[in-house]
Formats: C-alpha cells, sequence, structure tokens
C-alpha cells in the first residue's frame, strides 16, 4: 500500500489524533485533558487503526506523532492506553515527558473506554 496520502492531524473538539488517508480517517488516538498537581497533562486512553491498515506500522506513526505534538504544545502525557504505554517502553526517549497513571487519571477516562 501507497502510505505517502497517510498523514496525523490533531481534533481537540473530538478529543483525538486522527490518522488519515487522505481525508478518510482511518485511525485515531483518544485524549483527555487532565490539570495535574504538576501542571496540564493529556490523559492517551485508546488507539486503534482501521484493520485493513494494520501490519504496515502506521499506529506508531499516529503515537509518535500525538505524543511529540503533546509535548510540544507543554502537556505532560499519560499512559493508560495499552499500545501507548508499549510505544513509550519501545521510545525511552519520551518516556522523560510521562507521568504515572494514577487513579484520578483512571477517574477522568470517558466511562465506555474503562
Amino acid at each position: 500500500m501507497d502510505t505517502s496520502t497517510v498523514s496525523v492531524r490533531n481534533d481537540p473538539d473530538r478529543q483525538r489524533y486522527e490518522l488519515l488517508d487522505g481525508e478518510t480517517v482511518i485511525g485515531a488516538a483518544s485524549w483527555v485533558p487532565f490539570e495535574g498537581a504538576d501542571g496540564p497533562q493529556r490523559i492517551f486512553y485508546h488507539t486503534t487503526v482501521d484493520d485493513a491498515y494494520g501490519g504496515q506500522g502506521l499506529a506508531s506513526v499516529l503515537a509518535r506523532h500525538a505524543l511529540d505534538d503533546t509535548v510540544e504544545a507543554g502537556l505532560a502525557v499519560v499512559p493508560v492506553c495499552p499500545y501507548i504505554k508499549k510505544w513509550l517502553h519501545k521510545h525511552p526517549d519520551h518516556q522523560q515527558h510521562t507521568v504515572p497513571v494514577r487513579p484520578e487519571h483512571l477517574a477522568a477516562v470517558p466511562r465506555q473506554q474503562q
């Protein structure tokens, strides 16, 4: 598949980073804002890529863009999502921008995702 048409954008109204093939949304990394004791944070709680696009490293492209953009915005990353946790483990250079998941973070995640 030609991935040259794949891009990532933040959609703050929907609280998610969208992975796009042209104008078609093919994946998303969902987040909620959180005001922590250490400052503003973004809780990432669910990441998905359409099955038809699986196995091409696109979830990693989505994660890198979402986390880089979050850090550039001055926010800490709260990795509730299993994929984001795994990605951070493989990319230790990003771990300095994370905060440990605490009960108050989990309480802030939309209930359908728990």
